[in-house]
């Protein structure tokens, strides 16, 4: 199976925010340090941003995804999403930017359906997520998700096949169309149920992809 990677087009730190930028992104009076990014996929960004919580000591406190996707960015630098993660000390966000890079050249990629690059699904097993990922699904931060994204119809499909397949439950729908108009959602259970879904939520597109049709 072809793997899709995002690129990484900016990483930026400011050691220490304006008083009134922080005010404008509530920040709590240790946060006084940010490291910023941009990425050419939203959901890498997220699982990326949601990692560095967990190997560092930084929260999320801003991730957006841009309309339409990088494809059609404001900008060389902008791609398709922006998260910025906020720390005590410049060396903290260092930190965190340095787990965000290796998560994203390394530990997250989209799945080419069928081997078309033009046609994508996201199916990541996150063993234990961290804090950004858990307050979205609204469970604790250590427990199992499956990140699952794809296009419209491919997403609800999956996502059926996924919640049938395996013994878990779904804590955040993204309804398509997103802002880069695609959908998926969220799911806990234990680990391996996790993967199941997540190898379920596949399998369902790739079959439907060759037979779109064929109702």
């Amino acid at each position: 199976m072809k793997k899709i990677h995002a690129e990484i087009l900016s990483m930026q730190v400011i050691p220490n925010v304006d008083e009134g930028l922080a005010e404008k992104f509530k920040l709590m009076p240790y946060q006084r340090s940010l490291g910023l990014f941009t990425t050419t996929i939203d959901d890498i960004g997220n699982t990326a941003a949601d990692e560095a919580t967990k190997t560092s000591d930084v929260e999320v406190v801003y991730a957006k995804s841009f309309y339409a996707g990088a494809a059609h960015a404001s900008g060389p630098l902008s791609g398709e999403f922006i998260g910025i993660i906020a720390g005590s000390s410049p060396e903290e966000v260092k930190s965190g930017l340095d787990s965000i890079r290796i998560t994203i050249e390394n530990n997250a990629y989209f799945e080419a359906i069928n081997d078309d690059v033009n046609h994508v699904l996201y199916a990541k097993t996150i063993s234990s997520c961290g804090s950004y990922l858990g307050e979205m699904a609204g469970i604790s931060k250590g427990q199992p998700l499956a990140y699952l994204i794809a296009p419209p119809i491919e997403a609800i499909v999956g996502l059926n096949a996924a919640l049938k397949s395996a013994d878990v439950r779904i804590c955040e729908f993204f309804t398509p169309p997103s802002e880069t108009n695609f959908g998926g959602g969220l799911l806990t259970g234990s680990q391996s149920s996790c993967q199941a879904a997540a190898n379920a939520f596949r399998d369902a597109i790739m079959n439907m992809a060759k037979r779109p049709l064929d109702y």
